[in-house]
């Protein structure tokens, strides 16, 4: 081999190297559910010069009604991107189909919150090299995932220091027949008091003023959007700062895929204010 294809040979390598180095990777991981007795998949997206020598801020992202774990890493891959800007661990977590994201007081076999407020946050600080407080901690979610997000967040408090949602249910009320939610809670008309105590809305009193950093938006054309409006008017009432942006868009994946950019940038403001 001459001197010029050597040294081709080695600027490929290096280049190899340099890309592999300077890119997000994707993982799928089995964690487990001791509350529910079952393995769960879950993708985490580690950043770019990811080590163990650094701690890490963790992103917990949820999905929609119907979804799973993939569905953020395949409809949005550019999320992977995100991590490497902000140097960010991003967690899709998954809720199951219809898991509404709530410990289910009439199926034992779902435990969601637990699941995905307990359970798996434990999983990724044993095994990753994070920020293990709530300092370091932030969850999102679009849809079924952005009510899940603020419903764990805002009892969970003590873990999570931040919290948005994207075209979220943050009321759930309207919705009694609709999108299996009666298979979680039971129907409403049996167990009204359930519903209005697991409506995201009606949980503002957990709050103190800044006891969260809280972001959420939703699109003007979004069947979810008077719901989202309604929810930071009382916000409002309550005195409890917070962000809502209305854009243009409705409940579709265009839309999400705009939205986690600013909301990462929000959560990134967080992460680097608590330093």
């Amino acid at each position: 081999m001459n001197t010029y294809k050597k040294s081709v040979l080695l600027f490929i390598i290096c280049l190899i190297a340099f890309i592999k180095a300077n890119a997000a990777v994707v993982d799928t991981v089995i964690t487990h559910s001791t509350s529910m007795h079952k393995d769960i998949k879950t993708v985490v997206i580690k950043p770019a010069g990811y080590s163990t020598a650094k701690k890490f801020p963790v992103l917990y992202l949820l999905h929609g009604f119907s979804g799973n774990y993939s569905d953020w890493i395949l409809k949005v891959p550019a999320i992977t991107k995100l991590a490497d800007q902000y140097q960010v661990i991003i967690v899709c977590a998954d809720g199951n189909f219809a898991g509404w994201y709530y410990d289910s007081p009439v199926n034992k076999d779902w435990q969601y919150e637990t699941y995905v407020g307990t359970e798996l946050v434990n999983y990724v600080d044993k095994h990753y090299s994070t920020i293990a407080n709530r300092s370091g901690r932030a969850i999102t979610g679009l849809s079924m995932g952005g009510h899940g997000a603020m419903y764990i967040a805002f009892k969970h408090q003590d873990t999570f220091g931040a919290v948005g949602s994207m075209s979220g249910a943050v009321d759930i009320r309207p919705f009694s027949d609709a999108f299996g939610i009666e298979q979680v809670l039971g129907k409403y008309s049996e167990h009204p008091e359930i519903w209005e105590k697991n409506s995201v809305i009606n949980m503002i009193y957990l709050l103190k003023p800044n006891s969260l950093a809280i972001t959420f938006d939703c699109g003007y054309d979004d069947f979810l959007y008077q719901v989202n409006l309604a929810f930071h008017n009382e916000l409002l009432m309550r005195k409890i700062p917070h962000d809502f942006t209305v854009r243009p868009g409705s409940h579709t994946w265009e839309y999400w895929g705009n939205s986690i950019v600013y909301q990462m940038l929000f959560f990134s403001r967080y992460f680097n204010k608590i330093k």
